[in-house]
């Protein structure tokens, strides 16, 4: 009896990584691949309570989750480097285990292909070593990914030190074409937390071997966005924007419910009048700036939808100005998490307030909304820097001297942004390259095509 083709997909246990994971395995799926969806236990028990009691769910994937070697407390969860060193002790071994299992429960039905975060590189390793296709997917830009696979070059000319701290005030250019990288806002840095940088930074050298290892990198962007970023990947293939699927509720992952009563609310809002706000799941603000970023959007007399998640000040709950929620009543909603595809999607939305992850970034393009760009760290920055200068898809903020963006710079910047029509048709522009990227004959459309039957021609 003929195999039938079994992939395996694993993210890192984060909402960022594992949602574009899931969209991605709901598109295998409908190709008729069975998939096997991996998570932690924590994460697992996070999406499961978050999920809609009637979610619809292809019969192609199985969820399954394996231990991270952690304790419950959520506090563990915040620690990177701790999250790192425990899954890399105790999740390969795991991992085998699960493999091995689901190869024995069914011989038709073994695992043909394991799908990883690069930030998971060692489930890229256990593939290898039990003899199993490998995928890579890129859970950044590719302008990122070829900061990273140049960083070692860059160490050596003397233009990055040991921790990856800039030698020079000069910007890097990777390649003519390509925006160039900027002091302080390389994909690793994080100014006032060195161990996080030298943690990133060291992980630079496992990236490039980890995409060796594998056959296919896949990542979640279209070519025509940065072909100069592109062409300096060998052998990447472009498969996004993944986007959710309409007919499943649940293509999507969340580590919070969503609160769709804000549909309803922007249903009755005027076309192109609300700013939605949001600044994905991990950024956190100080008391001071969520003060001002409350006040200044109290100050604008616009509508606007707020995603103010649970943990959204540094350890606590977000504790807003004293009767906020009262005064903006009339034209303010906030909600703990958003349907946020189906909101940037909706006539309604003028805007969108973004924190600029990758995740994001493609979601807003994809919905032709303008930017107005607030990076919180890491890869953001850049983000942002394509956003305002290559794309003009979007503006930024300029914190003052203590570094905080203020209410007046919060209001003379949406203020500017609505008031400017070339911004809008730019985005609309990106809209309609990013779509056309999907259907049939474009970019990222052939590019999964041609995966998807690779993947099944190895099930065979």
């Amino acid at each position: 009896m003929d195999r039938e083709p079994h992939v395996l997909v694993i993210p890192f246990p984060a909402q960022g990584h594992a949602g574009p994971l899931m969209k991605l395995s709901t598109k295998i799926a409908e190709h008729g691949i069975k998939v096997t969806f991996v998570s932690t236990e924590h994460m697992h028990a996070k999406i499961t309570a978050s999920m809609p009691q009637k979610a619809e769910q292809s019969s192609l994937i199985t969820m399954v989750s394996i231990p991270d070697g952690l304790e419950s407390h959520e506090a563990d969860r915040r620690d990177l480097h701790k999250v790192r060193q425990s899954m890399l002790t105790v999740m390969p071994g795991c991992l085998r285990n699960l493999i091995e299992k689901v190869n024995k429960s069914n011989d038709c039905e073994k695992i043909s292909c394991v799908i990883a975060d690069l930030t998971v590189g060692w489930a890229l390793e256990v593939a290898e070593q039990m003899g199993i296709a490998r995928a890579a997917v890129i859970p950044y830009a590719p302008a990122s990914l070829a900061l990273v696979l140049h960083a070692p070059k860059l160490v050596e000319a003397g233009l990055l030190d040991s921790n990856g701290n800039a030698m020079t005030d000069e910007p890097i250019l990777l390649s003519e074409g390509t925006l160039p990288w900027k002091k302080k806002e390389y994909g690793w840095c994080f100014p006032s937390q060195p161990h996080m940088q030298k943690l990133f930074f060291g992980a630079c050298s496992a990236v490039a071997q980890n995409l060796k290892i594998s056959n296919w990198i896949l990542c979640n962007s279209f070519y025509e966005l940065d072909p100069p970023a592109c062409d300096l990947i060998p052998n990447i293939l472009t498969i996004g924007p993944l986007l959710g699927r309409d007919h499943l509720e649940h293509s999507a992952v969340n580590f919070w419910p969503e609160d769709s009563t804000c549909l309803g609310w922007l249903d009755k809002q005027a076309v192109g009048s609300v700013i939605y706000v949001a600044f994905g799941s991990v950024a956190v603000l100080s008391q001071e700036q969520l003060e001002e970023l409350a006040l200044g959007l109290e100050s604008l007399q616009q509508p606007f939808l707020w995603v103010v998640r649970p943990d959204f000040m540094n350890k606590s709950h977000a504790k807003l100005p004293d009767g906020f929620v009262e005064r903006v009543s009339d034209r303010g909603k906030l909600v703990e998490w958003a349907p946020q595809e189906k909101v940037l999607g909706h006539p309604s939305v003028a805007c969108f307030l973004s924190h600029c992850g990758w995740n994001s970034t493609l979601e807003g393009l994809s919905m032709g909304v303008p930017f107005l760009c607030w990076p919180y760290f890491a890869d953001q920055y850049q983000n942002r820097n394509y956003i305002f200068d290559a794309w003009k898809i979007g503006l930024r903020f300029f914190p003052d001297e203590n570094g905080i963006i203020t209410r007046q710079e919060i209001q003379r910047q949406v203020k500017a942004l609505l008031n400017d029509g070339g911004i809008k048709a730019n985005a609309l522009k990106m809209k309609q390259m990013a779509r056309k990227s999907l259907v049939e004959g474009g970019s990222s459309f052939r590019n999964f095509e041609s995966f998807v039957s690779q993947l099944k021609a190895i099930g065979c």
